[in-house]
């Protein structure tokens, strides 16, 4: 017991005067004084959670709190795996969009409306007979179109209005196709015309007066050159954007310029100097394959401003899915589905081939829309790009500025991780 003074406490233990309690030996505190939160400093120990040297709870112990479901998603978002993920879904969904598009296109080509130039004839009656027949048994309608002499309905196969005559020769029906305005409409006709001419009591005889050259007999080639500067038009637009993205947006147009003069130069080369798979009129197909390959490049370049990273979704599928199948270069317009028998006059693929079939069998008919057309893609392409070129990835940055123009200028938007 001690005094006001402080004295030995019961068991022997003094009590210092100042009542600051005893000292451990080695200038420690006592246990109890330890153990208070905040006598040392520390932090008192969880149970089973691991303690760092310093008394602070080491991080990520058996107890730490499970992290929100909303920052596992952003954690995840920011992660290498969800864009794979992403991509990994629109590869699939595009493999069987892609099988799909040519197998509904391609797979059962169907007659619907096949524009047919007729000679009038004193024999209507037999005429009219082996046209209702045929069209029985194309389950399709002849869109007929009447000409008075046979001069004038091959004018009309010429402008490419027609893609047969029907001329009656006494009570023989003669029906002239042409292999050059559709060689999947000709083979339908040419077999289709004997089965009802023989049913009908009708004889009939078929001629091909537009024959497709010796080194193309299925018509493919046109489609295949024009697939390949469509193509290599976007790609060529992704490799620039990928290993040229310093360009800047005249520069950029310029090279697009640049790489379709010299792939429409190589496709015409190799398809008629080397293989000899055609006879070219060389320098307008040069000219048709370089302005296809120039738009095609620029709609991925448009896309590419409009979206950034994603912008081959939609040029892929305008180009490909829809573009390609519909062109009429595998399958000729009449036997395609109608409503894409429509549309693909109206995309770069489809005015590609038909610019380049125009050119090949009917230079002297050749027509301006597809030019127009194909015009019209580059130029829209080229005033998005260009109206928005601040948001296309990849550029120089701009020289150091001057206090005069370049204050309150804000430095390129960064444009890692897109195209």
């Amino acid at each position: 017991m001690s005094d006001h003074h402080g004295g030995p406490r019961p068991g022997g233990t003094p009590e210092p005067a100042d009542g600051s309690g005893a000292e451990a030996p080695g200038g420690g505190a006592t246990p109890d004084r330890a153990a208070e939160p905040g006598a040392g400093g520390g932090t008192p120990p969880v149970p089973g959670r691991e303690v760092g040297p310093d008394g602070v709870p080491a991080p990520g112990g058996a107890h730490a709190p499970p992290a929100a479901p909303g920052d596992r998603w952003t954690a995840f978002k920011k992660s290498p795996f969800f864009p794979a993920i992403v991509l990994c879904l629109i590869l699939a969904a595009a493999a069987g969009l892609f099988a799909g598009s040519y197998t509904y296109a391609m797979a059962n080509p169907t007659p619907r409306n096949i524009p047919t130039a007729v000679v009038r004839s004193d024999h209507a009656a037999e005429g009219e007979r082996f046209v209702a027949g045929m069209e029985k048994a194309l389950n399709a309608s002849l869109n007929l179109r009447q000409y008075a002499t046979y001069e004038q309905a091959e004018d009309a196969v010429e402008d490419q209005k027609a893609f047969a005559i029907l001329a009656m020769r006494g009570k023989r029906a003669e029906l002239d196709v042409a292999g050059a305005s559709g060689a999947s409409v000709a083979q339908v006709l040419a077999e289709t015309a004997p089965k009802v001419g023989k049913a009908v009591g009708v004889p009939v005889t078929v001629k091909d007066i537009k024959p497709l050259q010796q080194g193309d007999p299925r018509g493919l080639a046109l489609f295949y050159i024009s697939l390949a500067a469509v193509i290599i038009g976007f790609v060529g637009a992704i490799q620039l954007s990928v290993h040229a993205r310093l360009l800047n947006p005249a520069e950029r147009i310029a090279f697009t310029v640049g790489y379709a003069l010299l792939g429409g130069f190589a496709i015409a080369a190799v398809v008629d100097w080397l293989l000899g798979a055609l006879n070219l009129p060389f320098f307008e197909s040069w000219m048709i394959l370089a302005l296809t390959m120039f738009t095609s490049g620029m709609v991925f370049t448009m896309f590419n401003t409009l979206i950034g990273r994603w912008a081959m979704i939609p040029t892929w599928g305008l180009m490909v899915l829809l573009g390609n199948p519909s062109s009429g270069g595998a399958v000729s317009w009449p036997l395609l589905p109608s409503v894409l028998g429509h549309i693909g006059q109206w995309l770069p693929p489809g005015a590609s081939v038909n610019a380049q079939h125009s050119a090949v069998y009917f230079g002297s008919r050749q027509h301006a829309f597809p030019f127009l057309v194909l015009a019209g893609w580059a130029l829209l392409s080229c005033a998005v790009f260009w109206t928005w070129r601040h948001r296309h990835p990849g550029g120089r940055k701009p020289a150091i500025a001057t206090p005069l123009h370049g204050a309150g200028r804000r430095a390129p938007e960064s444009s890692e991780g897109r195209y």
